[in-house]
């Protein structure tokens, strides 16, 4: 079963899926620099402030996760992307704030009121489209192999209103073009919310006390319909078989809800 869903994600990407692979609001005015800024051509970038406006969601919206720590996290879009070595800066007018990437690609973001006025970039030495950015809410000392729902719906709430979203189409309905605030996107079944797991995924498990529930293919794979043509246009374009919807919507699943993962490579 396991290999037929493998060559099913084979022939949707067509070429093999890549395997590539607690912000907290402080301070910090080490490092900075005052220049006159000029910007690399065609960089990966998103905005200061709604990726602040974001931190300072977590922090409204931290009762979904009360154990949970934010950080943010680049993945590939590319193939050929190269995930090693990646800078950050936050690029003003005339301010330009490093910005420390840990080793797997994830960061937490500074608070710096000069870039705020300046409406400053978060840019990265990549190519436009060869990145996607994620918030990442981790509640420590769960199960391996496990997520926390609570977790993934302030998620939601925080990659949305950081504005991590990007490069979506009319031609593919990965958010619906009616749903546009985070509370919309988050807390409908239209949203459709990507998540990713570390490795190619091959069921996702919902628990929560004595209810246990497998989700659905169409939960998986970004829904398992998206063409060639229209992969350019989602986060997912490489990663695909490590995508999943998880139900944030239904209030029937509490936030301690355990989502788990059996994967492509788990033993059968």
């Amino acid at each position: 079963m396991r290999r037929a869903v493998a060559w099913m994600l084979w022939a949707l990407l067509g070429a093999s899926a890549a395997t590539a692979a607690h912000a907290q609001t402080a301070p910090s005015d080490q490092g900075i620099q005052t220049v006159t800024v000029t910007y690399t051509r065609d960089p990966v970038d998103k905005s200061y402030r709604k990726m602040i406006r974001g931190m300072e969601r977590f922090q409204r919206e931290h009762a979904l996760a009360p154990q949970a720590t934010l950080r943010f996290r680049l993945l590939p879009r590319s193939p050929t992307v190269d995930m090693h070595g990646i800078t950050l800066r936050v690029i003003g007018d005339h301010i330009a704030v490093p910005v420390p990437v840990a080793p797997d690609n994830s960061f937490t973001l500074p608070r710096n009121e000069q870039a705020l006025q300046e409406d400053a970039a978060v840019v990265a030495n990549r190519k436009t489209t060869s990145m996607t950015w994620r918030a990442q809410v981790m509640t420590p000392g769960l199960p391996p192999g496990t997520r926390r729902l609570g977790d993934l719906r302030l998620e939601c709430l925080v990659g949305m209103e950081a504005g991590l979203v990007s490069n979506s189409s009319p031609l593919f309905g990965w958010i619906s073009n009616a749903l546009t605030s985070p509370e919309q996107v988050c807390n409908s079944p239209d949203g459709n919310f990507l998540f990713f797991t570390e490795r190619p995924v091959f069921a996702v498990t919902l628990r929560a006390g004595d209810r246990t529930e497998i989700l659905p293919f169409r939960f998986l794979y970004a829904g398992g319909d998206q063409t060639r043509d229209m992969l350019p246009f989602c986060d997912c374009q490489v990663l695909l078989d490590r995508t999943y919807y998880a139900p944030i919507w239904d209030r029937s699943w509490p936030d301690d809800t355990l989502v788990s993962f059996e994967t492509m490579d788990d033993a059968p």
